[in-house]
């Protein structure tokens, strides 16, 4: 039997984080449930509308699930592979998964949750960071929207001050760290217009326009 290409028998977690990522945890609650989620509250398949329209036991528990698929994937690719890379592409795969699932024709989260699981073991720095950040935007303001950009700019401003107090720059992490960044901008793109034109709804209430994670 002929060896898989080297590629494959590196890069083998990669597709597999990109499988876990796409499981629509949010999706599949509501399913359980007799809705799809999509058609309530903001239509979105995070945490947070699926804690809105369905209760907080339930969207704890695909927060937590959400965690877990980002997180799990690149604890694989870390046992299996030395190559930084390798847990950098694992940890991007497992992002684009829930924020791009195949199962629902590429449209899915926006990767907060997915993300910070992601990124728990490569850069725990920038996400102690990025969640201290998250909790006290939202605790002022109440946007998650809000809360969560503030997150996603906080990782790579982190991994600069990190960088400059160790003298010693890891491109590979700050790039990684900059993706994350702009693809949860890119995301929140609809929540920024509303921000600006004071339109989004505060995470006390429940409205069709608010954020999800």
């Amino acid at each position: 039997m002929p060896d898989f290409p080297i590629f494959v028998q590196d890069y083998w977690p990669v597709l597999v984080a990109y499988l876990v990522g796409a499981t629509p945890f949010g999706f599949l609650a509501g399913k359980a449930k007799g809705i799809d989620i999509r058609e309530h509250g903001s239509g979105n398949i995070g945490a947070t509308n699926v804690l809105r329209v369905l209760g907080k036991p339930v969207g704890i528990t695909v927060l937590v699930l959400d965690v877990m698929k980002g997180l799990l994937p690149v604890i694989v690719a870390k046992l299996v592979s030395d190559s930084s890379l390798v847990h950098i592409a694992t940890a991007m795969a497992a992002i684009l998964g829930h924020n791009y699932t195949f199962w629902l024709g590429f449209k899915g989260g926006k990767g907060i949750a997915t993300t910070g699981g992601a990124i728990l073991s490569i850069m725990p720095w920038a996400l102690i960071a990025a969640v201290l950040g998250w909790i006290i935007v939202l605790k002022v303001s109440r946007y998650v929207s809000l809360a969560s950009l503030a997150a996603a700019v906080i990782i790579p401003l982190t991994l600069v001050v990190e960088n400059l107090i160790t003298g010693t720059w890891e491109w590979n992490i700050f790039g990684f760290g900059m993706f994350v960044c702009l693809l949860a901008i890119w995301k929140h793109r609809g929540n920024i217009g509303r921000l600006l034109r004071s339109e989004e709804n505060r995470f006390a209430k429940k409205s069709p326009t608010s954020d999800q994670p």
